[in-house]
């Protein structure tokens, strides 16, 4: 845990020894060091891009001493082409990508905050030019039959002693079908929104609905009977239909008996 101050110093000292290296031209803080100050807490990290100078792209990546001369670092490794996961010593966690201003209009990302800029740096090369939204069906019967027949294939695979699987098919893939489909089921409550992931926030935007996940999400050895509560969870809000509900449900007793 870092308090919010200490990550927004750290962030403001990133942005002053990537000014000292000459090499950039720009940091843009993403996510609650972004636009979304009011998320900020102390299990929030920092999330940014840097706007590196034509060609100094590669150094920025290959050379981290942009961030060791802010603090120690305690653990690193390149995830992307772009960029790094690094640890801090004192517990700082931060992800970052460097991009050149021709790639920014293809690069994904959420609205930010320019830390820092030259003066002749084009703001809008930090607008996003790709439009982004986590996955929501179009059709309601098609998701939901997803859901249940994941459910239906996840028992079965249990069954046999797959179990990894059949807890990843239940409890992962026909709960993201369900949680994907919330809009239709209960009124959003305003919160912050990611642009990627439906599960982030998730409590705070669907209460209703979150209130049925201890009972959907049991774990490795209670899949049987986190297929029955996500069978009930579905029926509470749309028909389930008869035959796979009975299938699922005599399979799953079983399963609990057995």
């Amino acid at each position: 845990m870092t308090s919010p101050t200490l990550l927004l110093q750290r962030l403001n000292a990133i942005a002053s020894s990537l000014r000292s290296s000459g090499k950039a031209q720009a940091l843009l803080g993403l996510g609650s060091v972004g636009t979304e100050l009011g998320r900020l807490d102390e299990y929030s990290d920092l999330d940014f891009f840097v706007i590196a100078k034509l060609g100094e792209k590669q150094l920025l990546i290959d050379d981290l001493f942009w961030l060791r001369n802010v603090a120690p670092i305690a653990f690193h490794f390149k995830n992307t082409n772009d960029g790094h996961k690094v640890l801090f010593q004192d517990g700082i966690y931060c992800e970052f990508a460097v991009f050149e201003e021709a790639e920014m209009k293809n690069a994904a990302f959420s609205a930010g905050r320019i830390i820092w800029k030259e003066e002749t740096f084009n703001e809008s090369l930090c607008v996003p030019q790709i439009p982004s939204s986590p996955f929501v069906p179009d059709n309601l019967d098609w998701a939901v039959g997803e859901a249940i027949t994941c459910i239906y294939v996840g028992l079965c695979r249990y069954a046999r002693g797959e179990k990894l699987s059949g807890t990843r098919f239940i409890q992962s893939y026909a709960v993201d079908m369900i949680v994907a489909c919330s809009l239709r089921f209960e009124q959003e409550r305003p919160d912050f929104k990611d642009q990627y992931q439906n599960e982030r926030r998730y409590e705070q935007r669907f209460p209703g609905m979150a209130q049925w996940l201890p009972r959907i999400v049991l774990g490795y050895d209670r899949v049987p009977e986190s297929a029955l509560s996500l069978v009930e969870m579905i029926e509470h809000y749309v028909s389930v239909n008869a035959s796979m509900k009975k299938e699922i449900v005599n399979l799953a007793q079983h399963l609990i008996q057995h």
